[in-house]
């Protein structure tokens, strides 16, 4: 997510600015794949004015953070839907060369879920993190390396791991690959990252400690208004599509390409925020929808998986 010319973090710092100013691991049959509700959302030039330091409403002038709780529906990453209330640190910033997002959840914190969903306290995955690193080759080398709407040029990497408690359980992968942001001309926030993917462990897949496909990412970000209170409001939104894998090939229960659109509506003062995210699964997780999944449900029942179709997130947070 951007504001104008931003990436992930560089969206996100475009929100907090605006804020400011007025998986599937299965485990007897289930599913652990808590996955961000913004995975790549936050705004990245972080607070302008001149007392607006680390002396200033916030612990750092450039590296954003807060704690949300959420609670999601139909979440569709895995062979079954989840359902869960989760506890998630999320972070980001742009300093020097480094443009940084990431976030870190702990799955089921509350105990509450669907009867799939394992967490922290009930032998499932504690922690899902994921990190997005953005290294600026203009910085690095400096040169002014735009043309046309291409505004900036990165080295960029998406983290993505899952401590299940055993290797079935756990994912380990890595995408790596360049980005751009780009100049709209208007309000709109974009940018784009392209990689390749290294897959280690992926909950025992056929695809582990190979080379496997490629990832288009696309971040984007609109400002929708400011209020007599203080609050923003501001609309953020990315697409992964991941293609070019061989996992499904031989396999029909899996797929070699998966696509997720994220919209995100953010809510936010100073320090408190809303969120209300609407996520479109096609292939969730390259699981194939509509295919009798190969093993049965938690209630040894066989089942219908259900890849493809939307899933919902609410967030409350505090940002600091």
């Amino acid at each position: 997510m951007n504001g104008n010319g931003m990436s992930k973090a560089s969206v996100l710092l475009a929100l907090w600015g605006l804020a400011v100013t007025p998986a599937w691991a299965v485990d007897d049959a289930s599913e652990q794949g808590s996955a961000p509700v913004i995975e790549q959302e936050t705004p990245a030039e972080g607070p302008q004015a001149v007392d607006e330091t680390a002396d200033g409403p916030y612990l750092s002038d450039w590296y954003h953070q807060n704690l949300t709780v959420i609670g999601s529906k139909n979440i569709r990453f895995g062979p079954q839907q989840i359902d869960d209330i989760y506890l998630e640190y999320e972070f980001f910033g742009r300093k020097g060369p480094l443009d940084l997002y990431g976030y870190i959840d702990f799955p089921k914190f509350f105990g509450i879920g669907n009867r799939p969903d394992r967490g922290i306290f009930d032998k499932g995955s504690p922690v899902f993190m994921e990190l997005e690193p953005r290294l600026s080759i203009d910085d690095m080398t400096g040169q002014d390396l735009s043309f046309g709407p291409f505004k900036e040029w990165f080295v960029a990497f998406d983290y993505i791991f899952d401590w299940g408690h055993n290797s079935e359980n756990r994912q380990n992968t890595l995408y790596a690959g360049l980005g751009t942001d780009i100049d709209t001309g208007s309000p709109l926030g974009l940018s784009f990252n392209f990689y390749k993917r290294r897959q280690w462990e992926n909950y025992g897949a056929a695809n582990e400690n190979s080379w496997d496909g490629y990832r288009a990412q696309l971040n984007y970000s609109y400002p929708l208004g400011t209020f007599d209170n203080g609050a923003s409001l501001v609309y953020v939104g990315f697409t992964n599509h991941d293609f070019g894998s061989d996992l499904g090939e031989g396999n029909s229960v899996r797929t070699n390409e998966s696509t997720v659109a994220t919209n995100v509506l953010l809510y936010q003062f100073t320090h408190l925020r809303f969120m209300a995210v609407a996520r479109y699964f096609h292939n969730g997780g390259q699981w194939n929808d509509g295919v009798t999944a190969p093993f049965p449900n938690a209630s040894g029942e066989s089942f219908e998986l259900r890849s493809t179709g939307w899933g919902y997130y609410l967030g409350v947070g505090w940002q600091f």
